[in-house]
């Protein structure tokens, strides 16, 4: 039997303009605030510390902690 990639979390590899899948799945989650982001969603994140946002304003909010 095949299994789905839904409601699974994926494991990727952030890069400067995009990022690689290393595990597949159907969402990560957020860094900040722990909301699910679907991948198709998925916008921003940090390279250097390899994390992903829900939006503009909590990468910001990431940024300015460090």
């Amino acid at each position: 039997m095949l299994m789905s990639n839904t409601d699974r979390p994926a494991r990727l590899h952030y890069m400067a303009n995009g990022f690689r899948v290393l595990q597949p799945g159907s969402h990560v989650t957020c860094a900040v605030s722990g909301a699910t982001i679907d991948l198709d969603d998925l916008r921003y994140w940090s390279v250097e510390r390899q994390e992903a946002y829900a939006d503009a304003s909590l990468a910001l909010e990431a940024e300015t902690r460090r």
